[in-house]
C-alpha cells in the first residue's frame, strides 16, 4: 500500500515539474499551445501582405505565417476583416493574430502586443506623373487659363495707357496719333508697349507738356509693371507643374490629399494639420488622383508602390522620400503565449541569406 501511494506522489509531482511542451534548445522552437482548437488568424487585405487567393490568401506577410505555423506544427484558420475590425478584434482576443499591413506603434502597443517586426517602410506620398515635355509642355501652359489671365491684365493696362496717351496727344499732334480714333489709340498702344519694355523705337512720341509727363510717369512705373508681369507669368507657366511636386511635408499643405480614415497615415497628417479627403479605398484614392481630383495620396509606401504597379505604372509614382517610419508585424493580443515563438520563427527568417531577395520579389522598387 505504502508502496502505490509512493509511486502516486511521483507520478504528481513529475506531470507538475514537465513543460506544457517539448522545447528544441538548438531552434528555440517550442510547441507550448493549447491543444484544443485551431488557431484563428484575422486578415486584412493589404497587398503585398495579404492578397486574396481563391478560397485563401498569399503575400509575403501570409507566406511568413505559414512557415511560422509549420515550425510549430500548429493548425489554424482564417477570417477576414477591415483594419479597425482586425485590430478591434485583436484587442478583445477574437483572433489569436492579426496579419496584414499592419504597423506596430506606441498607441496600439497600449492596447495589444506585436511580434518582432517583418520589415521596416514609413508612409510615402504618391503624384501623378509627369508625362508631358518639350513643346507640348510649353504649348499646354502657354493657353493655360492662369497664363492667359496674366496676359489679359497686360493688354488691358497697357491699352489704358494708350488710350490717355492718345486723349493728350490727338489735337498737338496728329501726325502720329490721329488718322481716327482706331488708328490714334492703335498708336497710343504701341507707344505704351513700346517704352514699357525700354525698346525705344522713337517713331511715335508725345509732344504736349502733358503727353510728355505720362510719358515720364509711365517709364518710370513700367520698371514695376515689367518686374511684376514678369514673375506673374513665369508663375502662371510653371504652377501646374509646382502643384505636383512635393519636395517635404511642409508641401503638402497647399495640395488636394486623400488618404484613409483611421490610417496611421491619416493620423500623421491629422497631426501634422495637413487637411485631406477621406477615400473609400487606396484604390479608389489612386484613381482620383489619375484623374486630378486630388493632387497627392499619402498612405503606406510599399502598398502605394504595389497598387501603382498593377494599375498606374506610368501614370503615378511615390516620392523618393519618407514621411514617418514604418514598422510592420503580426498584431497579438496582450500577454499572447504565441509571441515568443513567433518571434523565434521571424528572426529566424528575417536573419536568413534570401530575406532581402524575397522582399524585393514582393516589395520591388517603390520609385
Amino acid at each position: 500500500m505504502r508502496s502505490l501511494i509512493n509511486i502516486t506522489i511521483g507520478l504528481c509531482l513529475l506531470m507538475v515539474s514537465s513543460p506544457a511542451g517539448a522545447h528544441d534548445p538548438e531552434t528555440g522552437l517550442s510547441d507550448a499551445l493549447p491543444e484544443a482548437k485551431p488557431l484563428t488568424v484575422g486578415v486584412k487585405v493589404a497587398p503585398p501582405f495579404v492578397m486574396a487567393d481563391g478560397e485563401g490568401y498569399k503575400g509575403l506577410a501570409i507566406e511568413l505565417w505559414k512557415e511560422t505555423a509549420e515550425d510549430h506544427g500548429w493548425k489554424y484558420t482564417y477570417r477576414e476583416y477591415d483594419l479597425e475590425g482586425l485590430l478591434g478584434a485583436v484587442r478583445a482576443g477574437a483572433v489569436d493574430i492579426g496579419i496584414g499591413a499592419i504597423t506596430a506603434t506606441a498607441a496600439r502597443e497600449e492596447t495589444m502586443d506585436f511580434a518582432h517586426p517583418i520589415t521596416s517602410s514609413g508612409l510615402g506620398v504618391a503624384v501623378r506623373s509627369d508625362g508631358d515635355s518639350g513643346w507640348i509642355a510649353v504649348v499646354q501652359a502657354l493657353v493655360s487659363p492662369a497664363f492667359l489671365k496674366v496676359i489679359g491684365l497686360l493688354v488691358l493696362l497697357l491699352l489704358g495707357v494708350g488710350v490717355l496717351v492718345w486723349a493728350l496727344e490727338r489735337r498737338h499732334n496728329p501726325d502720329q496719333f490721329g488718322g481716327g480714333k482706331r488708328r490714334g489709340i492703335f498708336s497710343g498702344f504701341w507707344w505704351a508697349m513700346v517704352t514699357m519694355t525700354t525698346v525705344g523705337y522713337g517713331d511715335i512720341a508725345p509732344r504736349s507738356v502733358g503727353g510728355r509727363v505720362l510719358g515720364m510717369v509711365w517709364m518710370l512705373a513700367a520698371l514695376i509693371v515689367v518686374s511684376f508681369f514678369t514673375a506673374s507669368i513665369t508663375s502662371a507657366l510653371t504652377v501646374g507643374k509646382l502643384q505636383s511636386e512635393v519636395t517635404s511635408p511642409s508641401d503638402l499643405i497647399r495640395l488636394r490629399v486623400a488618404s484613409i480614415s483611421g490610417s496611421t497615415s491619416s493620423n500623421w497628417l491629422t497631426r501634422n494639420d495637413v487637411t485631406y479627403a477621406n477615400a473609400e479605398s487606396l484604390d479608389t484614392a489612386l484613381a482620383d488622383l489619375e484623374a486630378e481630383k486630388i493632387d497627392a495620396v499619402v498612405y503606406d509606401i510599399p502598398l502605394l508602390a504595389w497598387k501603382i504597379r498593377q494599375r498606374f505604372k506610368d501614370q503615378l509614382h511615390v516620392l523618393p522620400f519618407t514621411l514617418e517610419r514604418q514598422d510592420y508585424a503580426f498584431a497579438l493580443p496582450t500577454g499572447s503565449p504565441l509571441r515568443e515563438q513567433i518571434d523565434t520563427s521571424v528572426l529566424k527568417r528575417i536573419n536568413s541569406p534570401d530575406w532581402n531577395t524575397r522582399l524585393e520579389r514582393y516589395l520591388g522598387d517603390p520609385n
